[in-house]
């Protein structure tokens, strides 16, 4: 990816050298004539083997307001996003294995709105914590978990679900997001042959479509919606934060990774550093006036893949 300064003057001797042209690697790059398919196909595809045989996965979409994360974790009804075309696939792999293998998944969709935990298939439970439970896993309190392997249903859930998070209208979109979702699919799977000390693995799935990451200026927020910005761009420092320590690791210092900023890096503690597959879907947008934005999700995610896990 090149990103080139719309204000940069070709003249302009005196900043000749000092050109903020910029370019990045990834392991992939879409235009906007990419489909959902091909962006599902290309990300997120090739971790559902890994989630069966338990390991956990995190899906990220991160980027400004307005650059589509929520078209393309959730999707429209003709064209479904990255949450649906998983599920399928991975029930459809269940169904495959089952011959000695009994299955469960369970999912719960919430979302994290200035570092307090909603409930999205249940609003009315009011606000939720976090625990540890004896393995030190961590677990919501008194989430709705849905148990179903049918992905209509799961998309009449989520678009249900969708509708009950925080959006609020901001110079830069309409319907923003102002939280982060967080849908979580748990696989749990035990051998039918009754074995004594029988093993479990587990398998987790964490599908996020975060809040979006913009300047205050950019969308001109004033009183609740400036504060509101502060908490979605902390907990976004946070998991950035996380995000640098673990691509440090094994370099001069052992480095400390503090999960426990934010609710999110919380949350997705053993997704993030543990045996545990990620891939970040940045999202930038086009139009010049958002230089600074696309120039700082590309930094960012240009940082996540220098993550290194020890699995």
């Amino acid at each position: 990816v090149v990103l080139m300064d719309p204000n940069e003057d070709a003249e302009e001797i005196l900043r000749a050298n000092r050109s903020r042209e910029k370019t990045f690697v990834f392991d992939m790059v879409f235009d906007h004539r990419a489909t959902q398919e091909e962006v599902y196909v290309s990300t997120t595809k090739s971790l559902i083997k890994g989630v069966i045989s338990g390991y956990n996965a995190t899906i990220f979409a991160y980027g400004p307001t307005g650059a589509g994360k929520t078209y393309t974790m959730l999707g429209t009804d003709s064209e479904p996003g990255i949450y649906i075309r998983t599920l399928e696939d991975l029930f459809k792999a269940l169904e495959a294995t089952t011959e000695e293998m009994d299955y469960t998944v369970s999912m719960s969709y919430l979302e994290i709105y200035n570092e307090v935990i909603r409930d999205l298939l249940n609003p009315s439970s009011g606000f939720l914590d976090l625990r540890e439970d004896s393995k030190g896993s961590i677990q919501i309190a008194g989430i709705t978990e849905v148990s179903t392997t049918n992905a209509q249903e799961i998309m009449q859930l989520l678009t249900k679900g969708n509708k009950q998070r925080t959006q609020e209208p901001t110079a830069a979109n309409k319907t923003s997001s102002r939280s982060h979702a967080v849908l979580q699919v748990t696989v749990t799977q035990k051998s039918q042959r009754k074995a004594v000390g029988e093993e479990m693995r587990i398998g987790k799935l964490f599908m996020v479509d975060l809040a979006g990451s913009e300047r205050a200026a950019q969308t001109q927020n004033r009183g609740k919606r400036m504060k509101e910005g502060a908490h979605i761009n902390r907990s976004l420092l946070a998991l950035g934060n996380c995000i640098n320590a673990l691509s440090e690791k094994g370099g001069s210092r052992a480095q400390f990774v503090n999960f426990r900023d934010s609710k999110l890096t919380r949350l997705l503690k053993d997704s993030l550093g543990g045996n545990s597959r990620t891939v970040m879907i940045a999202h930038i947008s086009p139009a010049s006036t958002s230089f600074e934005e696309s120039r700082m999700t590309l930094i960012y995610a240009y940082r996540a893949r220098n993550i290194k896990t020890q699995v």
